[in-house]
């Protein structure tokens, strides 16, 4: 049976669960998995910029002992062409047994789903939605907090654009006792179509605010994200916002002890380097359990194709 990743809700509680213990035991037991995906292919459709993401999905699969196929520039593909996703998805099938595709459109990634014969996993669409980058978030959380219940989580930035935001917070609202403070400018608040989905409609309390001090003391886990230039329609606009919030040691300093700091990652200027040495900062910890989330997931998919 083929099935393909989306949306983060595209996999129940239980599901998400299983996949991190699956990612606890690769962690710990790594040669185990070196040869799970021996003579199978992973195909990578990257049609904008990704450093991160790529290279994780491609270090997953190799450390499965399967092999990639990588595209890295749309202009070198056939979409510059005019090919659609959904011919791009079909061919691909015929090479691949995975795909994982990052696209500029919300919604590329479930054309590509709909019309390829192989799983797909969807490594960001737009500004739609990130789901693998949640799985990262979710394992990042419960090995650093022991787990989510009774948890503050601000989530800081763009929560406009953020599609990791998006995707963390319907994965997080599904555990229940959970808070959120959402703290952006008035420019850049979370669409009201996430809000009413994942908070308001299941009674989860959240508070919207735009200065970082004044929440610092209350938060579990604060998750920054950057101002992103590519998703602005005007320049003038993102050099107004660029610089909002500006995470620092006088401002860790209002922070609990055993506050974890979160960034999807790239950084621009939103993290101060010098809180890299701070205990707290968990961002580059996200990054090496991103890999194994994924790891977790290419297997999982693989296995449910192959029954």
């Amino acid at each position: 049976m083929r099935r393909s990743v989306i949306d983060i809700s595209d996999l129940s509680p239980a599901e998400l669960e299983a996949l991190m213990d699956t990612a606890e035991d690769i962690i710990a037991h790594p040669a185990a998995y070196a040869e799970s995906c021996r003579g199978k292919k992973l195909a990578t459709l990257f049609f904008e910029p990704s450093t991160r993401t790529r290279m994780s999905f491609e270090a997953a699969m190799y450390e499965l002992g399967g092999n990639v196929l990588s595209m890295t520039d749309a202009a070198s593909s056939s979409a510059a062409k005019g090919e659609s996703v959904a011919d791009t998805a079909r061919v691909i099938s015929c090479y691949a047994d995975i795909i994982a595709m990052r696209h500029p459109k919300e919604g590329a990634a479930l054309v590509a789903a709909n019309n390829a014969t192989v799983p797909v996993i969807n490594a960001g669409d737009g500004g739609h939605c990130h789901p693998t980058q949640t799985l990262a978030d979710l394992l990042t959380i419960r090995r650093e907090k022991g787990g989510f219940s009774g948890l503050t989580v601000g989530l800081c930035g763009d929560l406009k654009f953020g599609r990791t935001v998006h995707s963390l917070v319907n994965a997080l609202s599904r555990y229940g006792d959970i808070r959120f403070v959402l703290i952006s400018p008035e420019e850049l608040k979370l669409p009201s179509y996430v809000k009413e989905d994942a908070l308001k409609s299941k009674g989860i309390p959240y508070r919207q605010t735009e200065r970082l001090e004044e929440v610092m003391p209350d938060l579990d886990v604060l998750y920054m994200t950057r101002v992103q230039k590519e998703r602005f329609f005007n320049e003038e606009d993102y050099l107004r916002l660029k610089d909002s919030y500006i995470l620092d040691p006088a401002k860790m300093a209002a922070a609990k002890e055993d506050l974890i700091v979160m960034h999807p990652l790239p950084r621009v200027n939103e993290i101060s380097v010098a809180v890299d040495r701070d205990p707290r900062a968990c961002y580059f910890k996200q990054v090496l359990y991103g890999k194994y989330m994924r790891m977790a997931l290419i297997l999982k998919l693989l296995g449910e194709a192959a029954s």
